[in-house]
């Protein structure tokens, strides 16, 4: 039986809109927020995110294999590591 995709894996999560997507080595992407729940299935480097609205915001780095989800209007900053980063990206 051939392994299931990680498309397909995130679509078994919920997510309606899904799509890989790969960012340039040091990219980042100021703070911005989504209109719906995200989730990011990192295939392929590493990213570091914060959450600049919160009390205490702190950088978090994430690798190969991790999900890191978002809610719908949380304002976040992400940046991607030296060998960029390919994520599967899914939207509600």
């Amino acid at each position: 039986m051939p392994a299931e995709s990680p498309e397909s894996l995130v679509r078994s999560w919920g997510f309606g809109h899904v799509f890989t997507w790969s960012d340039r080595p040091d990219a980042h992407y100021p703070p911005h927020s989504h209109s719906m729940l995200t989730t990011h299935l990192i295939l392929y480097g590493s990213l570091t995110i914060t959450y600049p609205d919160d009390e205490a915001p702190t950088k978090e780095t994430f690798g190969e294999g991790a999900r890191v989800d978002v809610a719908a209007g949380r304002k976040h900053e992400v940046w991607t590591g030296g060998e960029g980063c390919t994520y599967v990206i899914g939207e509600m």
